[in-house]
């Protein structure tokens, strides 16, 4: 994320979430002046296969879905029925189905408890525990999952304990600098900036015993109920007691089964040392309202807040944010959990194109922490199904795609990508050698605010797709969902970094994108991850009606449709060059802020060369469109589906091997957030070490060259 670092990205939500797709800007040296969305041409144009696309999605239809999702249990593991359910509906609308099973390695919630010991000997007893809401039936369904993490270690711990802000290494710098003690403390930590694993991982490093991580209502802006906003269920501001859960693996190192790295987990696997990506220190989280007074208990003793000087350290919870630790406050916690080799169900269904050696693949995990779940992930979910009733349309007119089409239910998303990981990983020879790109929905919708994050040989039909989608917003009836988009983001697409199902494809060279809306500033607060992403929340706040899930189900299917379908495979290859000189730009002052020297010339030519090569291809796809040639055109689309491949032919970074694409990947002390040129950012501003530096200049240089040679006509 954008602080210190000139290459990290600027978070322009106020936490970053698994699944959430970051809203973010490369640093460029632009201004931020607002500019003037250019409104798309209303109402859209649509071709007779387009409207009958557009058309099949219908709001009743997906409340339908979304209920029946939002209404059972689905923890990881848990929920072959729903994978059953799924496989069954994708049939009936002409697809051919069938599930997926793989044995992985997780935990369960068997109890846990906290209490706090004052140094007067008074006691304050945490909760743990969401309330029940008679507004809302499945928070009191009696399958509600504790609030607990998934990964976390079976373990006790009593001592002392340090607030550590939001837990990322530059927080635990300063502490240290600060003569804060550590070593034998637990961590109270603040939910938002790196993924909660890595906040695990850093206080486990520092020799702390145990972290509790709580979600604070500065992170939810101006809607809070210090502001005058009622909490939900009578209002639009958080729930004082929703927590939220999430997997502490060590995502930044390598997602899928911690006992399976690189391989499929099935009944014969053999079984790794799961320690190198899963905590050996109990955690859990809290709610705002059971952290408040762990906080207070620290106002005056150690650090204030306000001295630390650290960003995001103070939030808004009446407190000083002091780094204690109060001489006698002691926490005591005990977290049990159950480990289990246990299986896991992805439902896949697939469609056979007329050319069988290229494929474009849909997915949308399925499995979720509590019972709802219905913005993460059931709202994808949801969208699936209507999606393939969509494309049945289709073929119900005697339409065949010229590519397949295949769509995927990941199963175990929510531990660590494990559902998708495993498929790439047993599937990964077929995957390579015909896939063409995979379209990723997560949170279809927690907000009406448009989101999406690609590759950027994607950027250009993926917004060309979105001037074709009818947007609802705050009533107005004249808006493309590119206009809304434009106008939040001013045109910028994200990069990807991780915390969803595109990550093992991408890092396998696979073109991948990410879509979905969000929560924007000023609307209903999305309980992540809580007990409260119900179908009644989301009727009553997310997307009454479901008008923003029809939309991003319509936007989906356009552009899958014209990645399956259209003549030549809609990449442009020049906008390729035109983001890598922008990571370039971005690098390059990351250097410059050192006291050390990079020597830059390999990654000039290799960008220029690839630059050369995106030219050609672009001429060559014309001669052969104008020509009519179907054999060039065979060539032009086999160069478009596999030159990403040679971005990540280099091998994996240091101490993650899994992460390959010398482009982008996610942040080592961020697990989500995307860093740009890694080999090259990380071994300046991580390791500190610039042959390390200049060796990943020449790895990162070769990646490109090679993905260059791909596509040379």
């Amino acid at each position: 994320m954008k602080g210190a670092r000139s290459i990290a990205l600027i978070s322009l939500l106020a936490q970053a979430n698994a699944c959430i797709r970051e809203k973010n800007l490369l640093e460029r040296g632009r201004t931020l002046s607002r500019r003037q969305a250019p409104h798309a041409p209303f109402p859209p144009v649509l071709s007779e296969t387009e409207s009958i696309l557009s058309n099949s999605f219908d709001s009743t239809s997906l409340s339908e879905w979304s209920h029946y999702y939002t209404h059972g249990l689905h923890i990881a593991g848990t929920n072959k029925s729903q994978a059953q359910w799924t496989a069954d509906r994708w049939a009936e609308n002409g697809f051919t189905a069938s599930l997926a099973e793989y044995i992985v390695y997780l935990n369960y919630p068997v109890s846990n408890s906290l209490t706090l010991t004052y140094g007067n000997g008074s006691v304050f007893h945490p909760k743990l525990k969401e309330d029940v809401l008679a507004e809302d039936s499945v928070t009191g369904s009696p399958d509600s999952a504790p609030v607990f993490h998934g990964y976390s270690a079976t373990g006790n711990a009593s001592a002392e304990y340090v607030y550590v802000g939001r837990g990322q290494q530059v927080d635990f710098d300063r502490l240290v600098a600060l003569g804060v003690p550590l070593e034998g403390k637990i961590a109270l930590a603040r939910y938002g900036g790196p993924f909660r694993g890595l906040k695990v991982k850093n206080a486990q490093d520092y020799g702390m015993i145990g972290a509790v991580i709580f979600t604070d209502t500065a992170d939810d802006g101006n809607v809070t109920e210090a502001n005058g906003y009622a909490a939900y269920p009578e209002g639009p501001a958080r729930n004082p007691t929703s927590a939220q859960r999430g997997s502490v693996q060590f995502l930044s190192t390598y997602p899928g089964d911690p006992t399976t790295p690189g391989y499929p987990s099935k009944e014969d696997s053999p079984r790794t040392d799961k320690s190198p990506v899963t905590p050996r220190i109990p955690s859990f989280p809290l709610s705002w309202q059971d952290a408040k007074p762990l906080l207070n208990a620290l106002d005056g003793h150690g650090t204030n807040g306000s001295e630390v000087n650290r960003t995001n350290w103070v939030g808004a919870l009446n407190s000083t944010y002091s780094t204690g630790p109060a001489p006698g406050a002691v926490l005591s916690m005990s977290n049990v959990m159950r480990d289990a080799i246990t299986p896991i169900w992805d439902a896949i269904a697939w469609i056979n194109g007329t050319n069988s050696d290229e494929t474009i693949v849909i997915g949308n995990h399925r499995d979720a922490w509590i019972v709802g779940g219905a913005a993460d992930p059931n709202s994808g979910s949801a969208i699936m199904v209507e999606l393939s009733k969509a494309f049945g349309k289709l073929l119900q007119t005697g339409w065949k795609p010229r590519r397949n089409i295949v769509l995927a239910s990941w199963d175990a998303e929510e531990y660590g990508l494990l559902g998708s990981t495993e498929w790439v990983e047993e599937y990964i020879p077929w995957l390579s050698a015909t896939t063409v790109s995979y379209l990723n929905i997560d949170v279809g919708c927690s907000g009406p605010s448009p989101g999406l994050s690609a590759t950027p040989e994607l950027h250009k039909v993926a917004i060309e797709t979105m001037k074709k989608v009818i947007w609802p917003k705050n009533g107005a009836l004249n808006l493309t969902m590119y206009d809304v988009w434009f106008e939040e983001t001013e045109g910028e697409v994200g990069v990807l970094g991780s915390g969803s199902d595109y990550t093992a494809f991408l890092h396998k060279g696979i073109s991948s994108l990410d879509v979905g809306s969000d929560q924007g500033a000023g609307d209903p607060i999305y309980h992540y991850h809580s007990n409260y992403d119900t179908w009644h929340w989301m009727t009553t706040y997310g997307d009454p009606g479901f008008p923003v899930h029809k939309a991003v189900g319509q936007y989906l299917s356009l552009l899958a449709y014209h990645l399956a379908d259209d003549e030549v495979v809609p990449f442009d290859l020049p906008n390729y060059t035109v983001e890598l000189k922008k990571y370039f730009d971005a690098v390059e002052k990351t250097i410059s802020s050192t006291s050390g020297s990079v020597d830059l010339t390999e990654l000039t030519h290799a960008i220029d060369e690839f630059e050369r090569r995106a030219i050609e291809i672009k001429a060559l796809e014309q001669k052969a469109l104008e020509g009519e040639d179907a054999d060039l055109l065979l060539v032009v689309n086999h160069k478009y589906r596999d030159f990403q491949r040679g971005f990540t032919s280099q091998g994996g970074f240091p101490e993650r091997e899994f992460y390959q694409h010398v482009a982008f990947a996610p942040g080592l002390d961020t697990g989500y957030a995307p860093v740009t040129f890694p080999g090259i950012t990380e071994a300046v501003e991580i390791y500190k070490d610039f042959d390390m530096a200049q060796e990943w200049v020449t790895k990162t240089a070769q990646g490109i060259i090679r993905a260059a040679n791909i596509i040379k006509p």
